[in-house]
Order: structure tokens, then C-alpha cells, then sequence
């Protein structure tokens, strides 16, 4: 009976197979290019499906009679009745605009759906650009992001100021999420080759739902996935060479400087032994020493590929670059894996490994040298020989030659950063998911300095060796129950669900003197100079919860709430609510409006809150200090008051804006004008110091910050083998701080006075800023420059009196420096910055360039104190005179610059006024000429070779190195060093091949 039962099944499944045949075919676009990764499957039985390959084609089995079906992202699905072996079709592009969908807080929304100022930055405008750091990709490409570019060192990461400063105290960088996973302040090493999409969150509808972390802007980045079917290769390269640009800057050569000597008013009075027309000749050129041509190379290879299954992306990448200042060595490498596998339909698991290992080599000739030594002076003697420190040969005697220290000083730094993931989404029904991201990330980094016995730095101690360690762990999960239902004309996405975040690091700082030249192990040291350690602990907890609901497809309403509890907070203010409301009208798709050249038309506006939490880890807190300070016994002394009402700092936000899209995209638009108010300002207010304490954590004030964003873009000329794009984007922030806290006055009464705070170059002598009501926290408050006496040639100031309320009364001039009054002057940021691109392309020709460029900002230029000081400073070279500058000579002449002396003493080039400059500019960051081989044939799906040139040209009448001063550590400065590192230019060559 079992045997006919089998024989039985078999007659059957022939019978069933005899109906069914093996169909092939191709699908192309509407321009006959192939399309790989459409999905096929049979109407009738769903079941059968599978996926076009990399040239298009596909096979199955289906009878004839039966439908399929051809579906893909960005084109219209397609049917087509099988009545042979072989159906071939052409699939249309589908509206994109309308059905593209974005990345934001907790998930993603179909473009159309939004209500929030946001801006997408595509990992494609990122390709040409050779720079690790994320952040200096940013520059120019988003509306209402300030980006300061790191410097030219390799390596040097930028900063990102959103919509203007919103606190006074911790950072002003924006929060980076990647994949899902609260990252911090910055990207960390992020390889922008791995990025798919960056999305730039500015306002309280789309920040809110971040809370405490939003205030400054949120970066999400997605980076790439597999898809199923479809098996890519993808082999980037590039190499090229940096160098040096030096701005206006000039110093002067042997010559010049003898001649810059000679007229000195009382040049009779140098007496230097050297001091004869001899030093005309004499004339090292301390830059070309230092600087050279350095090498640049960047390779990546990624592999991605998978089925309906299991799909993967891996990839791995390398950078690699040669200081244009000699001796700084810069390399890093990436690996990345990216997993999805889905054993069930209702399950989909995603594994990741990241993996980076960042190095640096630093023996780096001296940045400030190049400037300041003077050409007089030379670090060789006659026979090539190194001259020793203060030498007698120098006519600056009294400096050290740093080429003899360099012989044999020398630091490295190692950096490795590792996060694993493991997320994974369930399909509860078909408008239920759960989702879960669960990371781990693990940072240990290690630095050593070798100072030699025999340098100046290690002379007076017997040499110095020093050894940094730091580990740090962040975790992070949320769990996120997300509904996503369109019923009717209703559509409902909402998020809810819970969040934790902690960090924990570990310090070590060790120095030990004393030992023999060569050995560079702490082991060898005769005194254990220093030993230093820390551990910092934090954490964070939330819940939250966002909805957003259209109707029809033409009105949105969205609304977040937030709920943060965080661990730098007491217990009477640890918690602190979030919260955003917003809304959308979508005009385009209104019964009545009639208008086809129209693409998009939305109205939207928003209302909310972000914050802000203290920088310090502990300011709820009375702390103490331990420290060997009695007589080699330890003790304690108390080094903080705590503030237990600390409460949260918070942003509240009003905006509106307008999206538009006309004649089939060709013209596109976003316009969006904000109001941002941050009050209960956190800040380490100055105290009296008769406990010990100087400072304390306080809520101290409100600030605001206004302004407007417009990107305005087109398809000038779009025809089936032109296309001709421009991009253009500008930013406009006003910042006032409203109140500040209040101070005793001697009467006993309280109010609000100006506070004085540094310029955060951290040199003594530089500028500083005043925190006043009614002003922009960045204005400067210096001695006003008054310009040059006419009838001696004597520097000169202003000196104003006021009346009670602050009125200008009266205003002469002084050349005393000390009678001179501090005024309240120009605000540092600029009234408009953003940038603009191009692109052109020509069947498979490619043109492309970047501009950035910034209007109505003052820098304060300090290294002129010292390279522009009318001889007051004998023991460094002095800068040239820009085109337009003039220095006084005689009676009578109106000049720029003060009559110069040897030692002079009139203070000409104390702090002042006459130091801020105009930093107005027109930059080309990139341009690229590229073309792209059509090589299927030979199983490439696309090979393309590009030259690119990388900040070939900045205009601007800023006299320093650059108008863009680079960043520290995260914080856009305002003033310059004495020893700036230059921006480089770099020439590329690339090729990207996929297969």
C-alpha cells in the first residue's frame, strides 16, 4: 500500500510539472540599461520568486497563462502574462520625491511624511573628498551647519556648530548616531567609505526625540548594507600628494629683514654682534626645511551579497598620509561587517563587527619655527653639522636650535576602537514591529614621548620618557515597539519604547626621569616623576515615545515626548522632560490645487524642546581632593561644592519652513527660518574663594539664537546625455544671551554684570569675549584701535566715557596704552556662511566642484602680536606687509602701521582692536574630473578614474595662514596661535572599480 501511494505522488507531481515551464528574460529602465536586484515572482504562487542579476536577466518556473510580477525600489511595479519561454519588460521610474524615504529619530518616514528641518547628505557626495574626519566632509554641503575644518595635520578632526551656540559650557558639537546607536560629540573613527546616508536633524520636531543630547543637532549616519541577490565587489583607490598653503602670511627673508632693521627709527641703537649688511646674505629659509610634498593614499574593498536570507556587507579600509609638515606620520585601518539574517519572515537578525586601529608617528619639525626663527640663523654650521642650543653663531642667541632636539626626540600614539552590535527586529503583525539595538563599544588608546638626556627639554632632568593609557566601554540598548498602518486615507507611524546609555573610562599617566640615552622603557628610569590615574563613570536612562499621522496624504501632525534621567543631576532635578509638537500640508496634493508643474509644495512648523546636562560628571556633589601634601602624607581638601537643584539646561525651539520641487525636479528648494531659546544655562560660576572652592555649578541665564536657512538647487540643462546641476545653500545665525546671573554689589543689592571669559586659545595675552545681556556671546571686549598719529607715527587708542546707563559721551584718543578703555566690539561668527556645488556630466564624462564660503566674520589675528610687531619683538622674524598696508616714515602720512623701533616700547602690538580682521572667503574645496567605462562585457559593472584637486584656491584679504582656523579638539576658535598649521592642498588620482 505504501509503495502505490508513492507511485501515486510521483504520477502527480509529472502531471503537475508537464503545465509548468523554465521562463527567462531581462528587465531594463526606461533608458534599456539593464536592472539587477528587481525582484520576480509569480502572481498566482508567491511562493515562486527570484531576483534579476547583474546584467538584468532572470529565470523561473511558472506556467504558461500565469502573471509575473517585477517589483524594485524607485521604479512603478510591473505585470506581464507569460505566453512563451522567454518575457522581457521595461520598468518605469516611480516618483522618487514623493517616495523616498528618510532616515530620522527611531526609524525612518516616507519623505512626503516629515515635518521637520532636516537635510540628507548622500555617502556618493562624499567619494571625491580624501580627509579621515567625517566632520570636514560636512563643510559647505548642509544650510545651518558651520563646519571649522581640522588643520593640515593628517588626522585633524573639524567642528560642527548647528543653528548657532546654544550653551556656554561642554561642547557645541552635534550628538552622532550611527546605525541606531548613540555615538557622543563625534563620530570617532569612523570611514566615511562605509557611509550610505547622513542626515542632519536641526529642529525641535526632529531633535526633541533625543532630549537631553539634541540641544546642538543630531548627525544620523547609515552605513551600508547588503542587498539580497545581487553579489558586488567594490575596489576604490586613490593617491596623491599634499602640500602647504600659506594664505597671505609671509615673513621676511635675510634681506628683507636687514632692510625692515635699517629703518628703524633709532637703528643706530642695535648693537648685536652680527649686526652688519653681511646679514643680507644671510638667509635659511626655516619653512622649506620643515615642509615638503606629502603622500596621501586611501584603498578600500567591500563585499556585499547575500539572499533573501542572509545578506552581508564587509569591507576593509586603509589610510594612510605623510605630514606636509615634516616628520608626522598618520595611518589607520578599518574593517566593518554588517550582517542581516532573516530565518523566519517575522524575524530579521543584524549582527555587526567595527573595527579601527589608528596610529601616529609624530617627530614633527616645529610649526611655530617656520614662522618665527630668523633667517639670520642657521640650525647647520659650516661643515653641515647641527649647531647646539643658544648658540654663539645665532644672532638670536638666546633660542634653542629644535632640530637638535629633534635628532633624537620622538612620540607615537596608538588608538584601537571595537564595536559589536546585535539588533534584531520582530514582525509582530503586518503593522507591529519590535526592534532591539544592543551595542558594546570599546576604546584603549596608548601614547609614550622619549625626551632625550642630551635636549634642552631633558637636560636639566636627565631625559624624560612618559606613558599615557586610557580605556573607555560605552553601553547602549533601546528597545522600540514601532506601528507603521495606513488604512483608508489614514496613515499612523509611532515609536515608543525605552533607552540606556553608560560610559566608563580608565586612566593611567606616568613619567619617569633619569636614564641613559636610548633606552625608552619606563623600567630604566632613576625617579618615578609622576603617576596619575582616573576613573569617570556615567549613565543615562529614557523613555520615549513619538506619533505621526496623515491624512490623505496632505496633513501631517507630529508630536515626541522624552523623558531623561541621567546620572550629573542630583536627586531633586535627575529626571527632565522633552518634548515636540509639529505639523505638515502637504499643498501639491490638495483636489483644488491645480498646478502640474509642481512637484511638491509643503508647508511645515514645529515646536519644542531639547537640553543640555552638565560637562562636569559629578556637579551635584561635594568633592575632595587626595594629594601627598603633608609632608609626603596624603590628605584632603575639599575641591567642590556641590549643587544638588542643578537642574537641566533647555532649548526650546519654534520653526518654520517650506519645501518645494518644480517641472519634474529640475528646480528645488527648502526655506526654513528658526528661533531657538536656551534658558537655565548651565555654567561654573566664579565664587568667593575663601573655602577653597572658586567655582560652582549654577543654572545662570538664557540665551537665544534666530536665524534662516535656504539650499536652492536645479537641473540647468537635463537631456539623455547632458546633465548641468547647481547647489547652493547659506546660513544666517544671530546669537543674543538675555540674562545672566546676578552679583552682589556693595551696597547689597543684586544685578547682572559683564562677565570676561578667554577666547579659548589658551595663550596668555590674547583676546577675550564679554557675556553681557543684549549681546552675542562671541564679542569681543578688547582696547579699541584708533589707528596711527599722523604727526609722530605713535600707535593710538580710543578712550570713551559713558554715562551711567552706558551712553557714549565723549571719545578722544590716547597713545598711552594703559589710559586706553576696553570696549565692547565685533562679534566673532560670521552673518552668512554655507557653500555651493556643481556638477556636470557628459555620457560618461564627470565635473564636479565644491565651494565654501563665509561673510561678515572677525578673527582675532594674534600671531600678528608677534610677527607684526613694529620691532618690538627682536627675536623673531616679522611678517611682510599686505598690498594695502603701509608703515609711518614722516610727519604727514596716513598709515596703517606705527613708525617701527628697535625694542620698542610704545605697546603697538599689545592686545587690541587692530588685531581683528575680516575673515570673509571664497574656497574651492574639491574639484573632480572623472569618466566612467562602460565594461559589462567583461563582468564590471562599472569602472571609473578621476583626478581630483582639493583646496586649490582661497580668496580673501584675512592676512594670517587661513581665514578658517582650524579646530581644537572639537571647539571652533576664533583667534589664532603664534604656530598655525596650515590647510594643505592635495592632487589625487582614484579608481573605483565594482564587479
Amino acid at each position: 500500500m505504501k509503495h502505490c501511494f508513492t507511485i501515486l505522488m510521483l504520477l502527480f507531481a509529472v502531471i503537475i510539472a508537464q503545465g509548468q515551464q523554465s521562463v527567462t528574460g531581462t528587465v531594463t529602465d526606461d533608458q534599456g540599461n539593464p536592472l539587477a536586484g528587481v525582484t520576480v515572482t509569480v502572481k498566482e504562487n508567491p511562493s515562486l520568486l527570484t531576483q534579476t542579476d547583474n546584467n538584468g536577466h532572470f529565470s523561473i518556473n511558472a506556467n504558461s497563462g500565469q502573471t509575473l510580477v517585477f517589483t524594485a525600489i524607485g521604479f512603478a511595479d510591473r505585470e506581464a502574462s507569460i505566453t512563451g519561454a522567454v518575457v522581457s519588460v521595461s520598468m518605469q521610474g516611480s516618483d522618487q520625491t514623493l517616495e523616498e524615504v528618510v532616515v530620522v529619530g527611531y526609524g525612518v518616514q516616507k519623505k512626503e511624511s516629515l515635518t521637520g528641518a532636516l537635510q540628507v547628505v548622500q555617502g556618493d557626495e562624499l567619494k571625491d573628498i580624501t580627509n579621515p574626519s567625517v566632520e570636514n566632509m560636512l563643510n559647505g554641503k548642509v544650510s545651518g551647519a558651520f563646519v571649522a575644518p581640522g588643520s593640515g595635520r593628517p588626522g585633524s578632526g573639524g567642528a560642527v556648530v548647528i543653528r548657532g551656540q546654544a550653551t556656554l559650557s561642554g561642547t557645541t558639537s552635534p550628538l552622532w548616531v550611527i546605525d541606531g546607536v548613540i555615538i557622543g560629540s563625534s563620530p570617532g573613527d569612523l570611514n566615511p567609505n562605509d557611509i550610505e546616508t547622513m542626515t542632519v536633524l536641526k529642529d525641535a520636531a526632529s531633535t526633541a526625540i533625543y532630549g537631553s543630547q539634541g540641544a546642538n543637532g543630531v548627525i544620523l549616519v547609515t552605513t551600508k548594507r547588503a542587498r539580497a541577490g545581487i553579489t558586488t565587489v567594490n575596489v576604490s583607490t586613490r593617491m596623491g600628494v599634499n602640500q602647504l598653503t600659506n594664505g597671505n602670511l609671509e615673513v621676511m627673508n635675510g634681506a628683507e629683514l636687514y632692510d625692515y632693521y635699517a629703518s628703524f627709527e633709532n637703528a643706530n641703537s642695535i648693537s648685536f654682534p652680527r649686526w652688519n649688511e653681511d646679514l643680507r646674505n644671510s638667509n635659511f629659509d626655516w619653512w622649506d626645511l620643515a615642509t615638503k610634498n606629502g603622500f596621501v593614499q586611501d584603498h578600500n574593498v567591500s563585499i556585499s551579497g547575500g539572499t533573501e536570507k542572509l545578506r552581508s556587507y564587509l569591507s576593509v579600509g586603509m589610510y594612510d598620509e605623510k605630514g606636509a609638515v615634516k616628520g608626522y606620520d598618520y595611518r589607520r585601518y578599518n574593517v566593518r561587517l554588517n550582517q542581516e539574517y532573516t530565518p523566519f519572515e517575522w524575524l530579521t537578525i543584524k549582527p555587526s563587527v567595527v573595527g579601527a586601529r589608528r596610529g601616529v608617528k609624530n617627530q614633527e619639525y616645529s610649526v611655530t619655527s617656520m614662522y618665527s626663527n630668523l633667517p639670520w640663523d642657521s640650525p647647520f654650521d659650516a661643515e653641515g653639522n647641527l649647531v647646539p642650543h643658544r648658540s654663539s653663531t645665532w644672532v638670536n642667541s638666546a633660542s634653542t636650535n629644535y632640530l637638535y632636539d629633534l635628532q633624537w626626540n620622538h612620540s607615537a600614539s596608538t588608538n584601537y576602537e571595537l564595536m559589536g552590535s546585535l539588533d534584531f527586529e520582530v514582525q509582530l503583525t503586518d503593522w507591529l514591529t519590535f526592534s532591539s539595538v544592543n551595542n558594546y563599544r570599546y576604546i584603549t588608546y596608548a601614547s609614550n614621548g622619549y625626551t632625550d638626556p642630551r635636549s634642552n627639554g631633558g637636560l636639566s632632568v636627565n631625559g624624560r620618557i612618559t606613558d599615557y593609557r586610557s580605556e573607555s566601554a560605552r553601553r547602549y540598548t533601546n528597545q522600540m515597539l514601532t506601528v507603521n498602518k495606513t488604512w483608508g486615507k489614514h496613515s499612523l507611524f509611532a515609536v515608543g519604547g525605552y533607552e540606556f546609555n553608560d560610559y566608563w573610562g580608565k586612566t593611567l599617566d606616568v613619567y619617569g626621569t633619569g636614564f641613559i640615552p636610548g633606552f625608552e622603557i619606563l623600567d630604566v628610569v632613576a625617579t618615578p616623576e609622576r603617576t596619575k590615574g582616573g576613573i569617570s563613570e556615567w549613565a543615562v536612562q529614557s523613555f520615549l515615545s513619538k506619533v505621526n499621522y496623515t491624512y490623505d496624504s496632505r496633513y501631517l501632525v507630529e508630536a515626541s515626548l522624552r523623558r531623561d534621567g541621567a546620572s550629573n543631576f542630583g536627586d531633586n532635578a535627575k529626571y527632565g522632560n522633552f518634548f515636540s509638537i509639529s505639523g505638515g500640508w502637504n499643498i501639491q496634493n490638495e483636489h483644488w490645487f491645480d498646478a502640474a508643474w509642481v512637484d511638491i509644495l509643503k508647508l511645515r512648523a514645529s515646536y519644542g524642546s531639547s537640553g543640555n546636562r552638565p560637562s562636569s560628571l559629578y556637579p551635584q556633589y561635594d568633592l575632595y581632593s587626595v594629594s601627598t601634601s603633608y609632608n609626603g602624607d596624603s590628605g584632603a581638601l575639599i575641591s567642590q561644592i556641590g549643587n544638588r537643584d542643578l537642574t537641566w539646561e533647555k532649548t526650546m525651539t519654534t520653526g518654520v519652513g517650506v519645501d518645494a520641487s518644480f517641472l519634474d525636479d529640475r528646480i528645488r528648494t527648502t526655506l526654513d527660518f528658526y528661533h531657538k531659546n536656551t534658558g537655565n544655562i548651565l555654567y561654573n560660576v566664579p565664587i568667593s574663594g575663601l573655602t577653597g572652592v572658586t567655582r560652582i555649578w549654577q543654572n545662570i541665564g538664557e540665551m537665544n539664537n534666530k536665524g534662516v536657512e535656504l539650499t536652492v538647487g536645479g537641473d540647468i540643462v537635463r537631456t539623455n546625455d547632458w546633465l548641468w546641476s547647481l547647489d547652493v545653500n547659506m546660513g544666517h545665525n544671530v546669537n543674543k544671551l538675555l540674562d545672566l546671573y546676578p552679583t552682589r554689589n556693595a551696597d547689597g543689592t543684586y544685578s547682572v554684570k559683564p562677565v570676561i571669559i578667554g577666547d579659548g586659545a589658551g595663550i596668555a595675552g590674547s583676546a577675550e569675549y564679554v557675556l553681557e545681556p543684549g549681546r552675542p556671546v562671541d564679542t569681543y571686549y578688547l582696547k579699541e584701535w584708533a589707528g596711527v598719529n599722523p604727526e609722530n607715527g605713535a600707535p593710538m587708542w580710543y578712550v570713551v566715557e559713558r554715562d551711567a546707563e552706558g551712553n557714549e559721551t565723549s571719545r578722544e584718543t590716547t597713545s598711552n596704552y594703559a589710559e586706553a578703555t576696553i570696549e565692547k566690539l565685533d562679534k566673532a561668527s560670521p552673518k552668512l556662511f554655507g557653500g555651493f556645488a556643481t556638477t556636470v556630466q557628459y555620457k560618461q564624462f564627470d565635473l564636479g566642484a565644491v565651494f565654501g564660503y563665509s561673510i561678515g566674520g572677525k578673527l582675532y589675528n594674534y600671531s600678528r602680536q608677534e610677527y607684526d610687531s613694529d620691532g618690538t619683538y627682536t627675536d623673531r622674524n616679522q611678517m611682510k606687509l599686505m598690498s594695502d598696508w603701509n608703515r609711518w616714515e614722516k610727519p604727514g602720512d596716513i598709515a596703517t602701521h606705527p613708525v617701527a623701533k628697535y625694542n620698542n616700547q610704545d605697546k603697538g602690538n599689545q592686545v587690541s582692536s587692530r588685531y581683528i580682521e575680516k575673515n570673509d572667503f571664497l574656497r574651492l574645496r574639491s574639484l573632480t574630473l572623472g569618466y566612467n567605462f562602460k565594461l559589462n562585457q567583461y563582468g564590471m559593472k562599472n569602472v571609473r578614474v578621476f583626478f581630483a584637486g582639493e583646496n586649490l584656491f582661497v580668496l580673501t584679504d584675512y592676512s594670517g595662514v587661513d581665514p578658517e582656523i582650524p579646530a581644537n579638539d572639537g571647539s571652533v576658535l576664533s583667534s589664532t596661535g603664534p604656530g598655525v598649521y596650515p590647510a594643505t592642498r592635495k592632487y589625487m588620482f582614484g579608481l573605483n572599480v565594482s564587479f
